[in-house]
């Protein structure tokens, strides 16, 4: 896969664009900021606009590597011009990025606490709480509550987020970015895969968006934990607002 414009330009937000095809209800761009979705975090919101008018993005489609930007079903009768404005809903986007962040500390910490237990799934949610699934057959889980101010103080402490790009030998030499037992990001065209990296913390390897220092986000809860079969720990986690 090519790299996103997202990664590359994470501030750009509103955008011009050409259209250079056409579904009943979706629209491909020549370029576009928009994040599709994927690894458990939402695509971003947003709307196409143009003179006259809008129409809302109700999510990404990803097809043979094209991203289509697919409408709300009330406005499939919009016919949008081949060259418009586009913009991210920002908002959005700062929550899903804050929701990201801070699954990725408490994957440290469990990491680094319980063993190197994998993570098993993780899903943000639109109502900014988001879940995280781990390998955890033998822990109590009231340790794992006790989790909240730590990852709280990693938060306040403002680490700074970078993202850096691994060959496959920087791959072998450090296993421990991929912390997913069943999936991994996909590779870029250079044969090279994305790394988050929070300085002083925490390198594993992800597709998301994410903030650039841990200090933009919201302070998190921990809500529930939950016995999901045999192995499975899930945590759910909220931000506070």
């Amino acid at each position: 896969m090519s790299r996103y414009l997202c990664h590359t330009q994470p501030d750009c937000f509103d955008f011009e664009a050409d259209v250079i095809a056409r579904r009943p209800n979706a629209v491909l761009l020549d370029r576009s900021f928009f994040y599709p979705g994927g690894g458990g975090q939402l695509a971003d919101r947003g709307t196409l606009q143009w003179n006259g008018g809008e129409i809302k993005i109700s999510h990404i489609e990803m097809a043979g590597g094209n991203a289509w930007h697919c409408f709300d079903e009330a406005d499939i009768g919009a016919i949008p011009p081949d060259k418009l404005s586009a913009r991210v809903d920002a908002d959005f986007r700062s929550m899903m990025s804050q929701l990201h962040t801070g699954l990725h500390i408490l994957n440290a910490l469990v990491y680094q606490r319980f063993e190197g237990s994998l993570v098993t799934g993780v899903q943000m949610a639109a109502d900014g709480t988001a879940r995280i699934d781990f390998d955890l057959p033998d822990v109590d889980n009231n340790d794992l509550r006790k989790l909240e101010p730590a990852l709280n103080t990693l938060i306040s402490d403002g680490l700074q987020v970078n993202a850096v790009y691994v060959d496959a030998a920087g791959l072998a030499r450090e296993p421990g970015v991929l912390r997913s037992r069943s999936v991994a990001p996909p590779p870029q065209d250079d044969g090279t895969t994305r790394i988050i990296e929070i300085v002083g913390l925490d390198r594993q390897a992800c597709g998301g968006t994410h903030l650039s220092n841990t200090s933009q986000s919201a302070p998190l809860r921990i809500l529930k934990i939950e016995n999901k079969g045999q192995h499975n720990r899930r945590i759910r986690i909220g931000l506070v607002r």
